[in-house]
């Protein structure tokens, strides 16, 4: 379990540095929290004051500015947000949420965040009663347009309510949209949820939403990197994507332009080798042509959850095979369909010339057409076959019908 002065000292970060930054996140790696703190407190301490710490295994940059090497208008902004941060009164404020904040070393912290290297949460604070470190190992972001079409919708909210029927996590951004759409379908079918925000978990965002965020935390999870209070920004929106590729093991984009932060969120799981899908539309819908981007790459088609459960569920967890209708031709025995298939689309025609275009002996071609009267396909007049006035599935593709 973390220390408790770890605790408070991530706390305050999470309130000094916006995520993402892997300029702090070097430091931090390089003092661990208490310490990053304490420099940013206090300017007059050094690299390693007060003792010889011994080789660092991740060097920074050499001198005796605690943060050689990065920028001074950056740095200068991290500690006038660590001399306002009140660590504790932002533990209180989650914990009268019913919330907590999660952080590297707690049972519940999901280790493939650490895949984003320096980059990775400081900290994440979490509304809802679920593990997130167990949801997390079984989940699939679904993310996508804001401005989605109704198709988008239909397809955002059929996918994860069939992700959930099948025991899978459904995890998005609680935008309008597709991640609304998303969410939605997954609590429709008494499943799980998982929305990460770019602001402050007791703050709903967009406020269109505030009933969803709640029913998400309430049945779900509500997980965000920012402290009690804090309010979106755009940038924070591009860095919030990140958590959401590194925290599943595939991301589905449904409906996205070609300059989308849904498609950041894409090409994240790509660098962080996780599965990338596409759910394909109209090749005339500006709206899917970033989608249809991503499938000209490395990204995967699907069409339905099966499919994506096939590509990030356990081996042997395979899609149907795909087929059309069964039409009553496809039942015939071969030998029946291939003199089906000789048998002239107009007029009578003897045996022997069903025969003879069939290649088969006058006899056994006698016997099929038999069989294939009673099957109601074909019809005899005199010495002649013909095939039914009433075209079968069979015989209406045969005269080239749709």
């Amino acid at each position: 379990m973390t220390a408790p002065e770890e605790r408070l000292a991530r706390a305050a970060l999470t309130r000094a540095v916006e995520p993402g930054d892997e300029h702090a996140g070097r430091w931090l790696r390089r003092y661990g929290a208490v310490g990053f703190l304490q420099r940013l407190r206090d300017p007059d301490l050094g690299p390693y004051p007060d003792r010889d710490p011994g080789p660092d295994p991740h060097p920074g940059p050499s001198g005796t500015e605690p943060f050689a090497g990065t920028g001074r208008k950056r740095v200068d902004g991290w500690r006038r947000r660590a001399a306002d941060a009140d660590p504790r009164r932002d533990l209180d404020a989650v914990d009268r949420l019913g919330g907590r904040f999660v952080v590297p070393g707690d049972t519940e912290w999901p280790r493939q965040l650490d895949d984003l290297g320096d980059a990775r949460p400081i900290g994440l604070w979490i509304r809802g009663p679920a593990d997130l470190r167990t949801w997390a190992l079984r989940s699939v972001a679904v993310v996508g347009a804001r401005a989605c079409t109704p198709y988008g919708a239909h397809m955002a909210t059929t996918l994860a309510s069939g992700l959930a029927e099948r025991g899978w996590v459904v995890v998005s951004g609680a935008a309008f949209g597709i991640d609304g759409a998303a969410h939605r379908g997954a609590l429709a079918a008494q499943g799980a949820t998982v929305a990460v925000l770019a602001c402050g978990v007791d703050t709903p965002y967009p406020r269109g939403h505030t009933e969803l965020i709640g029913r998400i935390a309430a049945q779900g999870l509500v997980v965000g990197e920012l402290p009690p209070g804090t309010h979106p920004t755009a940038n924070r929106f591009i860095l919030r994507n990140r958590v959401i590729a590194a925290l599943t093991r595939g991301t589905v984009v449904i409906e996205a332009e070609y300059r989308s932060g849904s498609l950041v969120t894409a090409r994240s799981a790509q660098r962080l080798g996780r599965h990338t899908m596409g759910v394909p539309g109209a090749v005339t819908s500006g709206l899917s042509a970033g989608v249809h981007e991503l499938l000209r790459g490395e990204a995967t088609l699907v069409t339905d959850a099966a499919e994506v459960v096939e590509l990030v569920g356990d081996m042997g967890q395979l899609a149907p095979p795909r087929r059309g209708p069964v039409l009553p031709r496809d039942l015939l025995d071969p030998a029946a369909a291939h003199i089906l298939e000789a048998l002239p689309a107009g007029g009578l025609t003897p045996v022997r010339a069903v025969a003879q275009r069939a290649g088969a002996a006058p006899d056994d071609t006698l016997a099929r057409l038999y069989e294939l009267h009673s099957l109601g396909f074909v019809e005899r007049q005199g010495d002649g076959w013909r095939l039914t006035n009433t075209p079968t599935e069979g015989s209406n593709a045969r005269r080239g019908g749709t």
